[in-house]
C-alpha cells in the first residue's frame, strides 16, 4: 500500500522538475488561462476569413532575438504554449535556449524546442546534435524541425531537390521520434512548401507560416496543426516584436494534443 502511494508522488516530482523518463508523454492538463486572446501587432494585417483571434489557443516561438521574457505575464495575457529555438546545423546552439526553456517551464507553459535545418550537413548528424542539447521531459509538446530556404546564410545557400529534402526530413523526424517518443512537427514557409513538395511527406504534422493570408490560401489542401500568423506581434511580458501562432483546434482538443 505504501509503494502505491509513493510511485504517483515520484511521477509528480519528475514532471515538476522537467526531467526523468525515457519518453515524452502527452499532457492531460495543458493550461489555457485565457482563451481567444487578441494581441496587438506592430504591423497588423487586415484579415479576411477566420481571423487569428477566432482561434482559442495562442502561443509564441522565440529565440536569441527575444531577451528577458516575463513568462508569467505572457501566460496571463493568453499565451498557452511556446516553441523555443535550440539548435542549428551540427554545431550551433541558441544562446538563449537554456534561459527560455527554464523560464517557460517555471511558468508552467507547454514547450518544445526547434531545430533550424542546415542543408550542407547530413540530417542524421543534425538530429544527434539536437538530441545532445535538448532534454527529454514529461508532458512536453512534440519538438520541431524548421525547414526553410536561407538565402542570407554566409556558409550554405544550397537548395536540394524535393526528393532529397523529403528524404532528409524523414531521417531527422525518425531519429527524434525514436529518442523522444513523439513524431516531431515540421515548420515551413510558402516558398519552401511550393519548391520541395514537403507537404507530401506522410505522417507529418505541420506548422505553417502565413502572415498575409489564411493558410488555406497559401497552402491549398494542407492539413496543419499550428499557424504562425505574425512576426510583429506585441505580447505583454515580451520585449519588442515576436512571432505569434495559433493552434488549429479547440481548447478541448488542445488538452489531448498530440493524441
Amino acid at each position: 500500500m505504501r509503494l502505491v502511494l509513493i510511485l504517483p508522488l515520484l511521477a509528480l516530482f519528475l514532471t515538476a522538475c522537467g526531467g526523468g523518463g525515457s519518453r515524452q508523454a502527452s499532457s492531460s492538463a495543458r493550461p489555457v488561462d485565457r482563451a481567444y486572446p487578441a494581441f496587438e501587432d506592430a504591423d497588423p494585417h487586415p484579415w479576411t476569413g477566420r481571423r487569428p483571434e477566432r482561434y482559442p489557443v495562442h502561443g509564441l516561438d522565440v529565440s536569441r532575438w527575444q531577451q528577458d521574457i516575463d513568462w508569467t505575464s505572457a501566460r496571463a495575457a493568453g499565451i498557452s504554449f511556446v516553441f523555443i529555438k535550440a539548435t542549428e546545423g551540427v554545431e550551433e546552439i541558441d544562446p538563449k535556449f537554456e534561459t527560455h526553456w527554464a523560464g517557460a517551464g517555471r511558468a508552467g507553459l507547454p514547450r518544445a524546442a526547434y531545430h533550424y535545418f542546415y542543408f550542407c550537413a547530413p540530417a542524421a548528424a543534425q538530429a544527434r546534435w539536437f538530441i545532445a542539447n535538448v532534454p527529454r521531459i514529461l508532458g512536453g509538446l512534440p519538438h520541431v524541425l524548421d525547414m526553410e530556404w536561407n538565402h542570407r546564410s554566409p556558409t550554405c545557400r544550397k537548395r536540394p531537390p524535393g526528393p532529397e529534402v523529403r528524404s532528409e526530413a524523414k531521417t531527422f523526424l525518425d531519429i527524434l521520434e525514436a529518442h523522444y517518443g513523439q513524431r516531431p512537427i515540421l515548420y515551413t514557409t510558402v516558398d519552401f512548401w511550393e519548391d520541395t513538395g514537403i507537404g507530401r511527406l506522410p505522417g507529418t504534422r505541420f506548422w505553417l507560416r502565413s502572415v498575409s493570408a489564411q493558410p488555406a490560401e497559401r497552402y491549398p489542401g494542407a492539413n496543419w496543426d499550428f499557424w504562425q500568423y505574425t512576426g510583429t506581434g506585441l505580447v505583454p511580458g515580451v520585449p519588442g516584436k515576436v512571432d505569434i501562432n495559433v493552434f488549429r483546434g479547440s481548447v478541448q482538443s488542445w488538452q489531448r494534443y498530440p493524441g
